[in-house]
């Protein structure tokens, strides 16, 4: 029996072209409020993911995702806002994409059918069973993606899968699958909408619980975030005034700047 993509299924709407822009809009929208209660549903799923993933952070591993097209930029972005965000090295997590850098703005043909090359661009970065690798695949069925899987597991690399139709083949070749069902796509098979959506909010849960795991946030604080811009600066004067109870603002954040963060600048002032 033929595997069925819901992902493919048609969409619940007729002549997109003949709705007014409120039409689309509402429509849209309604389509949208689909995807939290299905990421709901996954939450057990999500649950046993993050445990092994912070273990293994926690014992030294690294965070790998890996994924082409839409599902690839995903990975991309959610990893590269790790370090800044919680001040963690860059490296401790990997977003790959199918085709390489050129694929984060520009398609590359075919690269998501390459069943080898997954592997190959896992190895450039020294994989080994101290670390996890996530596939994301909204199909469930990009070759890129299960490749890379399935000789993960062959070397005993713990792998997890994100995928938003059931019993899909990237499923089978994961051993904490995300499986996150959010239906017909308004616009058929244009899978960077509630597919796309319903896998940010799946990473954003994975990233941010293990780096609240690993102590890089405090109360509901970012302390160790990067002071890379002014925002984060002001921000982080204003966090450090508040757990030091100061009330001039410019020796807080001569005080910040000092240490470099508001975890760092608190332990050593306190002390």
């Amino acid at each position: 029996m033929a595997f069925k993509k819901i992902t493919e299924q048609a969409s619940l709407y007729r002549h997109l072209e003949k709705m007014t822009i409120h039409e689309l809009l509402t429509d849209i929208n309604k389509e949208d409020q689909v995807v939290p209660g299905a990421v709901a549903k996954a939450i057990p799923q999500i649950e046993k993911l993050v445990e092994v993933v912070s273990d293994k952070m926690l014992m030294g591993g690294r965070l790998f995702y890996i994924g082409a097209g839409t599902s690839g930029r995903l990975a991309i972005v959610d990893s590269s806002e790790c370090p800044p965000t919680y001040g963690v090295p860059y490296g401790l997590v990997i977003g790959i994409i199918a085709g390489g850098e050129k694929a984060i703005t520009t398609a590359v043909e075919f690269a998501e059918d390459d069943k080898e090359q997954g592997w190959k661009d896992l190895e450039s970065y020294n994989v080994s069973d101290k670390d996890v690798v996530i596939g994301i695949a909204a199909s469930g069925t990009t070759p890129y993606v299960i490749g890379a899987l399935e000789e993960c597991q062959k070397r005993g690399i713990i792998t997890g899968s994100i995928a938003c139709n059931p019993d899909s083949p990237v499923s089978l070749a994961a051993d904490f699958p995300i499986e996150v069902v959010v239906g017909p796509e308004f616009v058929t098979g244009s899978t960077r909408m509630k597919s796309g959506t319903a896998q940010k909010l799946v990473l954003n849960m994975i990233s941010t619980s293990a780096m609240i795991q690993l102590g890089r946030v405090e109360d509901n604080k970012m302390v160790n975030m990067q002071l890379t811009n002014d925002k984060l600066i002001d921000r982080g004067v204003k966090m450090l005034m508040e757990r030091l109870q100061m009330n001039d603002y410019e020796k807080t954040k001569e005080l910040l700047l000092k240490y470099g963060s508001v975890k760092k600048a608190t332990e050593l002032t306190v002390k």
